[in-house]
């Protein structure tokens, strides 16, 4: 009976724990795609007030 409950916490722990990890990875992806388009955003805004200033 000992086997049986070890092995529910062992799944319970690892399914919480892999949903934090699965978690935080998908949040650090979105945080990088966030950058890249912001950067992009600013170029694309510094070139476009460069040609507006002439």
């Amino acid at each position: 009976m000992a086997s049986l409950r070890w092995a529910y916490v062992r799944i319970i722990s690892g399914t919480i724990l892999g949903g934090i990890l699965g978690f935080y990875e998908r949040r650090k992806e979105e945080m990088k795609r966030y950058e890249m388009n912001r950067r992009q955003h600013q170029q694309q805004q510094a070139e476009t007030e460069v040609w507006s200033d002439h």
